[in-house]
């Protein structure tokens, strides 16, 4: 009783304290004073009272039954101006849209800072290396390096839309450029001179220098040196790196631009095949910073024989150990039903392999793909996987593999008379994380027509779940229960410690500057790892469903709340706080409510859907 009267109560509080912020003036929550941005549209959310009308530069904007606003207004390049008028009350936004794209210089000249590569790269004899500039059209470009010249011819550029575009549904937008990009390539001489060029004959890198742009138009040319200096590294003489971080983050090219690959346990080797800048090309195809690995002195190039391969039980997990050599790079690919390790520079002499009756893995199958590539395909007994963790024990590469959760804890299935508690406790003796999203003075989330934050509302319904899911007999980890700063990475290692059987992240939704925040609306789902998949869809299509909300979509995404591999984790986009109409819904402690209750249930209902 007392706990109902307390929640009375706070739903009252709640309710007078959203009354009175829809009373307030008129109110402009985002964008802030003097926004910058690079969009061609920009939206405003802010509330006014109901009574009235509310205008933008002289023209009336819709407004819901409570007052709340959002319309999306076109901007022009340089500082625009924006006056909102209610009643007696004025607001005046500026909002500068600066231009995001290439200026085509007017004359003889190259655009400013499009000369490219724009940092030092150093690649292996016989390898392409790229060159690119912007230059007024019908002009004529080349680069002159070590004595050789190489000819960048005008190139039609597409320009792709931005990642963020598919979730303003405009992902299958391609526009071509108008500028002028002149590009070419040019093999670095090899062992036998290559080309015409010098063969790099010295055991050590050799530096070929700056590379010289040059433009010619109407008998007049220019020339202008590059930034990125040009080196061949000598074969013989590779340096050999060993990851530092923990784990070290993969990508597919040389930029935080580029796609994660799966990541490198701490003590990994590999060569170094290339540079560009700060970011190292390590041998079997990713590339990393330098920041995360230390250069091995007088080391041979990792290679290693594998012979065996045995597994062994832990408090629950498989673990599978394969002796090596030196610690090699490492994939992974999780299918239905299978998980896949690759590892590199790797050959097998492989004779016996030890794997008894397991709790996940059917059977084991290998096979050499390449002349350094072993690949290792475990075989489940269910469709839905729970979680992995690599890691290197000296230069034994350990592969855990988690165990479907049991109830009652500790691996062991909760005592019941007749049924009757595993019906009143479906989760009884489960892990289960949850992260309300943002939080503290200065990660407030997405903000709301009357200002109220994301943070705010991501904590109040994360503590209703919680309530709702220990009433299920769930054990439940917050990663916080306060209005406290707390950044990603220890919300991530605290997923890594805790190691649940599922970890759910509780957030609200936003748009980029040129989104149309009077129209997007729904409940959306964000995953990584292919086994959180069926969760962000179950759930996703529970709350669409149940509550009947509408639907933004699930989503694959990068996230650093759906990154960890030690339990299935999704992040739930519960709505947007920035539609008017459906910020009403957020904000109404009686649909927080229900909202936490669908949650639980939903969860509770996904569990019992994926037993094996």
């Amino acid at each position: 009783m007392r706990k109902i009267l307390g929640l009375f109560v706070f739903g009252m509080i709640i309710a007078i304290a959203s009354a009175a912020i829809a009373a307030q003036p008129l109110f402009i929550a985002y964008p802030p004073a003097n926004h910058q941005t690079t969009a061609d549209r920009i939206f405003f959310i802010g509330t006014a009272p109901p009574t009235g009308d509310v205008s933008v530069n002289g023209s009336r904007i819709s407004r819901t039954a409570a007052g709340h606003f959002a319309p999306s207004l076109p901007l022009q390049i340089g500082v625009n101006t924006f006056t909102f008028r209610h009643e007696n009350r004025e607001i005046t936004i500026r909002v500068t849209r600066q231009s995001n794209r290439q200026e085509i210089p007017a004359g003889l000249a190259f655009a400013k800072d499009s000369l490219t590569p724009k940092v030092d790269v150093a690649s292996l004899p016989g390898e392409y290396i790229c060159f690119g500039a912007i230059a007024p059209a019908n002009a004529t470009v080349a680069v002159k390096l070590a004595g050789i010249t190489i000819p960048l011819k005008a190139r039609s550029q597409v320009q792709l839309p931005d990642n963020k575009s598919v979730l303003l549904g405009e992902n299958s937008l391609l526009q071509k450029s108008s500028i002028e990009q002149y590009q070419g390539c040019a093999q670095t001489p090899d062992s036998q001179g290559g080309h015409g060029g010098r063969a790099p004959t010295s055991e050590k890198t050799i530096d070929l220098g700056l590379p010289v742009f040059e433009l010619t138009m109407n008998d007049r040319t220019i020339s202008q040196q590059g930034t990125g200096g040009i080196s061949i590294l000598s074969p013989a003489d590779l340096e050999v790196a060993e990851i530092t971080a923990d784990p070290g983050v993969a990508r597919t090219g040389a930029s935080t631009d580029f796609s994660r690959m799966t990541p490198l346990p701490k003590g990994t080797r590999a060569t170094v095949i290339g540079r560009e800048g700060e970011w190292l090309r390590l041998d079997y195809g990713a590339w990393i910073r330098a920041s995360e690995v230390r250069i091995v002195k007088d080391a041979v190039p990792p290679r290693s024989i594998i012979r065996s391969a045995r597994s062994r039980q832990v408090p629950g997990w498989t673990e599978v150990l394969f002796p090596l050599e030196i610690p090699v790079p490492v994939t992974v690919q999780e299918g239905e039903r299978t998980f896949t390790l690759t590892l590199h520079n790797t050959t097998a002499q492989t004779d016996i392999i030890r794997l008894d009756d397991d709790a996940v893995i059917a059977r084991l199958a290998w096979q050499q793909i390449a002349p350094l590539q072993v690949q290792y395909t475990f075989h489940l007994k269910s469709a839905q996987q729970w979680g992995y963790k690599l890691r290197y024990d000296g230069t034994t590469l350990v592969l855990s593999l988690k165990h479907p959760p049991m109830q009652g804890g500790h691996g062991g299935r909760a005592p019941t008379i007749g049924g009757a508690n595993l019906q009143a406790k479906p989760l009884s003796g489960i892990k289960i994380l949850i992260d309300p999203g943002h939080g503290g003075p200065q990660d407030l989330g997405a903000v709301s027509p009357t200002g109220l934050r994301e943070k705010t509302i991501a904590l109040t319904v994360s503590k209703l779940v919680r309530d709702e899911l220990v009433n299920r007999g769930a054990i439940v980890v917050m990663t916080r229960e306060e209005d406290v700063d707390l950044d990603l990475p220890p919300r991530v290692a605290m997923i890594q410690k805790e190691e649940p059987a599922i970890a759910v992240s509780i957030h609200y939704n936003a748009l980029p500057d040129n989104g149309d925040a009077m129209n997007t609306k729904g409940v959306g789902a964000f995953w990584f790892h292919p086994q959180a998949h069926s969760l962000a869809v179950f759930l996703h299509n529970y709350l669409v469903t149940k509550l009947n909300r509408p639907s933004y979509g699930v989503f694959w995404n990068n996230l650093a709340m759906t990154r960890p591999a030690v339990a299935p984790s999704v992040l739930m986009e519960l709505g947007f706080t920035i539609n008017p109409e459906e910020f009403e819904w957020i904000a109404n402690p009686a649909e927080q409510k229900k909202l936490g209750e669908a949650i639980a249930q939903g969860i509770t209902e996904w569990f019992a859907s994926v037993k094996s």
